[in-house]
């Protein structure tokens, strides 16, 4: 498969994009073609104007030429993954203003769906596994990501992956991150959970 592995995060030097880089990796070790979209280093802008306002008269409309260029960068892919930092519970601005933006009325909605085989939520979140699951927060991200997102844009095998512990310093934990991501990567397309189900709720 070819799959679009969008990355959102203001630094390279980050661990959302060693994260990234390792997830490539096992995708490369599966036999998957990869392409890396970086929604900062392109300049995206993500906030939604009139030009990209969805026209609920008509599935027809013509958007930006920015956004037509990732339409068709979309289309050109099998699946889709992204990488990001969880700020405030959910997804960057960035990588929010991106789905607002591309995923649009005709194309990932409304008289078109979308035809991607997969999309994997891969999330990096500063706070640990415990504290997520004592208030449900991953189980609200992944709801809202696998239901609210990717179902209704017609992608039925959705997972969110959340990495958690992020800030913490010891290299084993660092060495965990990037090990699961490279594991996510080389497993990309087996099966995953029924839309809305993450791992952390199995």
């Amino acid at each position: 498969m070819k799959i679009l592995v969008v990355v959102s995060h203001p630094r390279e030097n980050s661990l959302t994009f060693s994260v990234a880089s390792r997830f490539i990796s096992g995708l490369a070790a599966a036999g998957h073609e990869a392409e890396m979209l970086d929604l900062h280093r392109i300049g995206f802008h993500p906030v939604l104007g009139e030009a990209d306002e969805p026209d609920w008269s008509s599935s027809r409309k013509t958007y930006s030429p920015e956004v037509e260029a990732e339409i068709e960068r979309m289309k050109a892919c099998d699946a889709l993954a992204f990488v990001f930092p969880i700020w405030w519970y959910y997804l960057p601005a960035m990588l929010k203003g991106y789905i607002d933006r591309v995923w649009n009325n005709g194309f990932a909605y409304g008289s078109n769906r979308l035809h991607h085989q997969k999309v994997l939520w891969l999330g990096l979140a500063a706070a640990s596994r415990e504290h997520f699951e004592k208030r449900q927060y991953g189980k609200t991200l992944s709801h809202l990501l696998n239901v609210g997102i990717a179902e209704y844009c017609g992608i039925s095998n959705s997972q969110v992956e959340i990495l958690y512990d992020t800030l913490d310093t010891k290299p084993e934990v660092f060495e965990q991150i990037l090990a699961r991501a490279y594991d996510l990567g080389l497993h990309y397309d087996n099966d995953v959970k029924a839309v809305g189900e993450s791992p952390q709720q199995k």
